[in-house]
């Protein structure tokens, strides 16, 4: 019964609420009707007679739902009402809506889009378990032989000491990168690989899908023909059977079993399609001076990184002791897996990451200045809201309801620009972005773009609501009785936001402009070569099949013998590795005739080997002495030929040509210079110091991996399928690891720079765009606000060009203290840009001159438009205006 009664009561409140609003109406309505009678009686005609009376009486609406919160409405219900509200006034102005919602969709967007990348290469946590245990090892080498260089590849004898003596490590694994040749029916294949360690899945607590990993009995030579296959490898080459757990696949033409197969969501490193073991024999467990290994490492529970770095440095100093000769200056560094994984990328994901954070900052004030705009032409609403008894509160609500509706609404259409916009920067960048497979749209993704819209709205709406709550009510109801609508506190408000927007754009032309002069210094960067019309074909030798160094070379004379004679190929050539791939040997040099110093202490050099008519194809000049030729073969004297930096390095105003030298890896063998050649950039553009680089004959050092190198006009496709097919003349079964261009890889070595600079780019021409839109809003109102004091001005004598001065002077007040404030801030935020730059200093002052010159003409051309519509003025019409 109780539940009843109180089901009665609520039905009666509720029928007594509605009548007190109809009562509500029907007062209102007769206010209204003795407005129009009013007016009727002042001689207006019935049409303005109510039009007026409306214009009085603000409206019925609005003064119902400020009638409805004096009686006590509950908050969310309010909420919903203002929600509901805000709907219908933005479906009224769709214009403003539209330009509102597009300019917080690119704000929004480029920060979902950008987000998206830094939280999963950043912040998102390795896809493994605990992975903040998990660890890369690294040698630190002597400074005296690679000044610069802070992290360096293990050698087997100091991992294997590492191994047995840390206490830190649960796990520690060393690998090594392989190329296999995968032997199909139709034609072979190029597969990258690692060989591991047997505890190399353990650290990284991976289990197979199917099968088993290594055990330590595999890790010895003659138990190694076993492999774990990657999950792509297992459906592509194996379509995904289960029964391939026991099969047997030729790789290098030798006969490996099946034993496992990896989770699709296992790929370490990046590179690896497939695991076999690593197998050392007793020779390469001593070997100390050779530094061709990685590591990685599982820290005990109770372990940290930093006594982790205390151990193994401790280690190292001992083996320091115990073997100078190899390890003297040689000391471990531990780096945790995700900073190693991130690299350098870093900072410049960080600074875009700021970029269209100040992006986001201007549309905000942009939208801002908008929803300024147009709560002041609704004074008279929000007075006779504030008078019906409207409380500050319930009003600034009402302001950021609306406010966070647009944002919403922009962060929705944002967020489908950043789904598409992520595919587009993966393709852009992908190999230079670490995790770029994992990038995708997540949860947290959209619990950002959700987060940031609702910031963005309240941050957009907080200054003109706050700014209509200070409305003088005497002064708004006055409104449309021909008083002015200017409302000065309005364009201080907005001119404030202008001159931010203005600061912000200027900040961010200056970053562009910085990395715009980056780039082209370091495409003004002579190489070294030509790198137009040359294309470049890496093959890697099985040893299985060519174990000698006899056989890899007459493989290579032969497949050049063949390539040379192709239509369209002007010339060609093979090297061990190409400029600019940041790969390639580096070795310690011994020059014949000095002082024996410990290996520890000698000089290091990049080794590349090199066959005849390389520098021909290359296009390197050859500055003294002769070139390799086809009688530097194996038997005849060991020859070399050194660059232009070397020779001034190590024999300053010496003669070069006859010198000797022998490389400490190769002991024994003497080799004397008979060329200098000019300098070739080995590593990076950006590096200024060229590396001392030695070529050597192929035939007389023949290397497993070589490149072969093709001049020709001709396209390079077609020129690819001559090649291979050349190369298929001489051993049908092998593969091309990898085809890129010269020019590409050129282009791949300015990669990030490129990236940064386009991003930055793309973001201040947005910016631009929306301070000149600022600029162009305020000026436009101001005009549109002083028509009557114009047009006294003009009827009073003023000329017309000293109106457009008038107007110009203000709009470039603003800009011009826009461009002050941005100078200084980027003076400060422009060094975060110092690890991305080359050639240029963050201050320069020629790019932020630039910078300010172009901000100033957009400023220019936004302040015309509104000027000359104030010129143009009809005095007359300005003076009924109201």
């Amino acid at each position: 019964m109780s539940k009843t009664r109180a089901w009665w009561l609520r039905l009666a409140g509720l029928f007594r609420k509605q009548e007190r609003e109809r009562e509500f109406v029907v007062e209102m309505e007769s206010h209204l009707q003795m407005h129009i009678e009013e007016n009727l009686r002042g001689g207006l005609t019935p049409q303005e007679a109510r039009r007026q009376a409306l214009i009085k009486l603000g409206g019925i609406e609005q003064a119902r739902e400020s009638h409805r919160e004096q009686r006590g409405m509950p908050r969310l219900e309010a909420v919903w009402q203002d929600a509901r509200y805000g709907l219908r006034a933005l479906a009224r102005t769709p214009g403003f809506a539209l330009a509102a919602v597009l300019t917080l969709a690119l704000g929004i967007g480029a920060n979902t889009a950008i987000f998206s990348v830094v939280n999963t290469v950043l912040l998102r946590p390795l896809p493994y378990e605990h992975a903040s245990s998990i660890v890369k090892v690294w040698h630190t080498p002597p400074q005296s032989s690679f000044p610069g260089m802070t992290r360096f590849s293990l050698s087997p004898a100091n991992y294997l000491d590492w191994h047995r003596q840390n206490t830190v490590f649960e796990h520690f694994a060393a690998y090594h990168f392989e190329s296999y040749n995968f032997a199909t029916a139709e034609r072979p294949e190029a597969v990258m690989a690692a060989s591991v360690a047997p505890e190399f899945f353990s650290v990284l607590r991976f289990q197979p899908l199917l099968g088993r990993a290594f055990t330590p009995q595999e890790a010895e030579p003659g138990n190694d023909k076993v492999v774990v296959l990657g999950h792509r490898f297992w459906q592509s080459r194996l379509n995904g059977s289960t029964r391939a757990l026991g099969e047997k696949i030729r790789l290098n033409g030798e006969s490996y079993t099946v034993i496992g197969v990896m989770p699709a969501g296992f790929r370490f490193p990046d590179w690896a399609e497939l695991w076999t073991p690593l197998a050392w024999s007793s020779k390469d467990r001593a070997v100390r001076d050779d530094h061709n290994y990685l590591s990685i490492a599982r820290l005990k529970p109770d372990a940290s990184v930093a006594q982790a770095q205390a151990e193994l440095s401790a280690i190292a100093a001992r083996l320091e002791q115990q073997y100078p000769e190899a390890n003297k200056g040689w000391g471990a560094l531990v780096v945790p897996l995700r900073t190693d994984v991130v690299g350098d990328v870093q900072p410049a994901l960080l600074v875009l990451l700021g970029a269209v954070a100040f992006v986001l900052l201007i549309a905000c004030a942009n939208v801002a200045n908008l929803v300024l705009a147009r709560t002041l032409a609704r004074r008279k609403e929000i007075a006779l809201r504030a008078a019906l008894g409207a409380s500050r509160r319930r009003i600034l609500q009402q302001i950021l309801c609306e406010t966070v509706l647009l944002a919403l609404a922009g962060g929705t259409l944002g967020f489908f620009l950043a789904f598409y916009s992520v595919d587009g920067i993966i393709a852009f960048l992908g190999d230079q972005l670490p995790r770029a497979t994992e990038i995708h749209i997540d949860r947290w993704v959209l619990a950002f773009t959700g987060c940031i819209s609702i910031l963005t709205g309240i941050a957009a709406g907080i200054a003109p609501a706050l700014r209509l709550t200070r409305v003088d009510l005497n002064e708004a109801l006055k409104q449309g009785m021909g008083k002015t609508s200017a409302d000065s506190g309005g364009t201080r408000t907005r001119s404030v936001l202008v001159i931010a927007e203005v600061a912000i754009s200027l900040v961010l032309l200056i970053g562009a402009g910085l990395m715009i002069r980056t780039l082209a210094m370091l495409r003004s960067v002579n190489p070294g070569f030509d790198p137009s019309s040359v294309v470049g074909m890496t093959l890697a030798t099985p040893q299985t099949k060519y174990a000698t160094e006899a056989q890899r070379a007459a493989f290579f004379d032969r497949v050049l013998g063949r390539v040379r004679t192709l239509p369209g190929v002007e010339s060609a050539a093979a090297v061990s590795s190409l400029p600019l791939t940041g790969s390639g040997s580096t070795q310690p040099l011994q020059i014949d005739g000095r002082p024996v110093v410990p290996l520890s202490e000698q000089p290091q050099v990049a080794v590349r080997e090199i066959t005849p008519g390389y520098l021909k194809t290359m296009r390197i000049p050859l500055v003294r002495g002769r070139d390799i030729d086809s009688s530097d073969v194996a038997g005849r004297p060991n020859v070399v030929l050194v660059s232009q930096s070397m020779a001034e390095k190590f024999w300053p105003n010496e003669e070069v040509i006859g010198r000797r030298l022998t490389l400490s890896f190769v002991p024994g063998v003497v080799r004397e210079i008979v060329g200098v050649v000019g300098d070739v950039k080995q590593e990076s553009l950006a590096v200024l110091e060229p590396s001392p680089t030695i070529y050597q004959p192929l035939a007389q050092r023949p290397s497993p991996w070589m490149t072969l190198v093709v001049r020709t006009p001709a396209e390079t496709g077609s020129v690819v399928r001559a090649v291979a097919g050349a190369i298929a003349e001489v051993d049908p079964e092998q593969p091309i690891l990898e085809v890129k261009t010269a020019g590409e890889i050129v282009d791949g070595s300015v990669a990030q720079q490129r990236f940064s600079m386009l991003l930055l780019a793309v973001f201040a021409g947005f910016a631009l765009i929306l301070a000149g839109m600022g600029i162009y809003g305020v000026l436009a109102y101001i005009v549109r606000g002083r028509v009557r004091e114009i047009g006294i001005r003009i009827a009073l004598g003023a000329q017309r060009a000293d109106v457009l001065w008038m107007v110009l002077r203000y709009g470039l007040k603003l800009a011009l203290a826009g461009l002050v404030i941005g100078t200084v801030a980027a003076l400060g935020l422009t060094r975060l840009l110092t690890g991305l730059l080359f050639g240029v200093q963050p201050a320069d002052p020629l790019t932020f001159a630039a910078a300010a010159g172009l901000l100033c003409a957009i400023a220019l051309l936004a302040c015309y438009f509104p000027a000359r519509r104030a010129m143009r003025i009809d005095p007359m019409a300005a003076l009924r205006f109201e």
